[in-house]
């Protein structure tokens, strides 16, 4: 299916690894233009080259932290008029919420809900003055099922939930739409890391994880990449708002 969105810029956030360079090369793959950012020069650095490489589009990588003022404003430096954004930041970490002090809340409440609010502050009019526009936030699908241990990105994710839910009702009759898409297990380098503190073969590990799952397995990142790069193209502009689930049927509602 052509998505209708070569030649279109996008800024894709955290793309070094994981399911942000899967995003990106799917979007790259369907001849959209890049700007990708990362904290780590190396990593983030190789990751463009091989984007790059692998489809011939413009990638450009702008290193610095996403969840800082510094960070974004490189990113917008860089493309100053996005036709996609996707927003994408590490989560906080686990623990109990006893345990956490207002600052560690703030934190995880910038990096993982005003961190996105101000790229989408920053970008939202530009789309809908040019009648495009996509946006695809990166949460959890912690926000569908909380994880008490996850309390902090549980918090943080379902605010940027609800503020979703609001705008993209404001901007979708200028063909700019919201979605967020929510995450189970992948095999991401985060989730691979739990083999290592588990003792355990990388292989012996996902299918051990993957066997609670209805799937059977964890996903691969390029599934997810696709999901994304379905959610910004040309032809999912009647689809805002939402919150779509990727684990494998893992989430045992109906709704």
């Amino acid at each position: 299916m052509d998505l209708g969105i070569r030649g279109r810029k996008a800024i894709v956030c955290a793309a070094s690894k994981g399911l942000g360079k899967a995003s990106a090369m799917s979007l790259a793959r369907d001849g959209v233009d890049l700007v990708i950012t990362g904290r780590t020069a190396e990593t983030l650095e190789a990751a463009a080259k091989e984007i790059a490489d692998a489809t011939g589009v413009s990638v450009i990588p702008v290193i610095g932290d996403i969840k800082t003022p510094e960070g974004r404003a490189a990113a917008l430096a860089a493309c100053p008029n996005p036709d996609i954004l996707i927003n994408n930041a590490g989560g906080p970490p686990r623990g109990n919420f006893r345990d956490f002090t207002p600052e560690d809340w703030i934190e995880a409440v910038n990096g993982n809900m005003i961190t996105a609010i101000e790229l989408i502050k920053a970008t939202v009019d530009g789309m809908i003055d040019r009648k495009f526009g996509r946006i695809v936030n990166i949460t959890s699908a912690a926000v569908r099922q909380p994880i008490p241990e996850l309390c902090l990105s549980n918090a943080a994710r379902a605010g940027l939930t609800g503020f979703v839910a609001g705008l993209s009702r404001e901007t979708v009759q200028h063909n700019v739409t919201i979605n967020n898409i929510l995450p189970g297990p992948f095999a991401t380098d985060r989730l691979l890391g739990g083999a290592k503190d588990a003792g355990m073969e990388v292989d012996a590990y996902l299918a051990q994880v993957g066997s609670s799952n209805p799937a059977k397995r964890v996903g691969q990142p390029d599934e997810f990449g696709d999901a994304c790069a379905f959610l910004c193209s040309a032809k999912a502009g009647f689809i805002t708002g939402q919150n779509l689930l990727l684990d494998g049927g893992n989430y045992k509602g109906t709704m």
